[in-house]
């Protein structure tokens, strides 16, 4: 039951320190209706406690995290090939970082191709959009994310996709869980893996999960002490193979804090392992 100590994590959601958060989110800010997203630095700070916004502030970036990461006992974590900090982590440390794509399904056959360049020159290991944080919007099950769909089955490596009521206040709908259901009926082959909790349909999602052997759930922006129970629940008994770690740091928490409230999640002994690392491991295709 205890968490073991000594497992290389795989960590599914780890950035770079964020140099300019105003710049990062301005996407959000745009879609925005409200005052306060408008004007936020984070519009879903609402949502968060200690964000580490000082965080690696003045080191480099690579090297900075790099250290977070042996600290915490972190073996991998993402990288996008469309940042220069992010080629330069998955040239010069290709056995700590694997290349992740975020794309965008409204610009067609544009993110088709770059999907493909970008696993021809880092060897990406998934694709990932945010639905509810394009613009416009779209809905996980629409037409224009079949071709990203068929690229990641074309290429074997898996997708990431937001799915459950989105943090910043903007429209839900797009990202309503029962759109994965049309989505693993269309693409059998394809390794789904939901992003950021799926709240308030997680038991839908663990419905989909028993369903669907391609759909996955990681635990992504959220702190160990509020992942959902029926997450849990269902890691302990049917879904072991289907649920993996993924954190939030310096987006919203702080490595230190998932770590020190980690050890309270109340996993079976097998699931540990699997959760920590093997499951991603396979999923992703990683190889040390």
């Amino acid at each position: 039951m205890p968490m073991p100590q000594g497992i290389p994590i795989v960590d599914l959601m780890l950035g770079f320190p964020i140099t300019d958060h105003a710049k990062t989110y301005d996407f959000l800010r745009q879609q925005a209706k409200d005052g306060w997203s408008k004007e936020s630095t984070f519009p879903v700070e609402y949502m968060f406690k200690g964000v580490p916004y000082d965080w690696g502030k003045g080191r480099d970036p690579i090297e900075v995290t790099l250290e977070e990461m042996d600290k915490w006992g972190i073996r991998w974590a993402p990288a996008s090939p469309l940042s220069e900090t992010g080629r330069k982590a998955l040239v010069n440390h290709p056995n700590r970082f694997f290349g992740t794509l975020q794309v965008d399904p409204n610009t067609g056959m544009e993110a088709v191709r770059l999907a493909q360049r970008m696993h021809d020159e880092f060897g990406i290991k998934a694709l990932s959009t945010f639905p509810a944080g394009l613009q416009p919007q779209v809905p996980i099950n629409d037409k224009k994310f079949y071709p990203l769909y068929a690229k990641a089955c074309e290429l074997d490596i898996a997708y990431f996709v937001n799915a459950g009521v989105p943090g910043p206040r903007v429209p839900m709908a797009c990202q309503k869980v029962e759109h994965l259901d049309e989505v693993c009926w269309f693409f059998p082959e394809l390794r789904l893996i939901t992003m950021h909790g799926c709240e308030p349909w997680e038991d839908l999602a663990v419905k989909l999960m028993l369903k669907w052997p391609g759909l996955h759930y990681c635990t992504s922006a959220f702190a160990p002490k509020h992942y959902p129970p029926a997450i849990i629940k269902y890691a302990n008994t049917r879904g072991a193979d289907k649920i993996m770690y993924a954190g939030y740091h310096p987006m919203g928490l702080s490595l230190e804090r998932i770590m020190t409230e980690m050890p309270s999640v109340p996993f079976r002994d097998h699931v540990w392992p699997k959760f920590l690392r093997e499951n991603a491991l396979r999923v992703l295709k990683l190889k040390e």
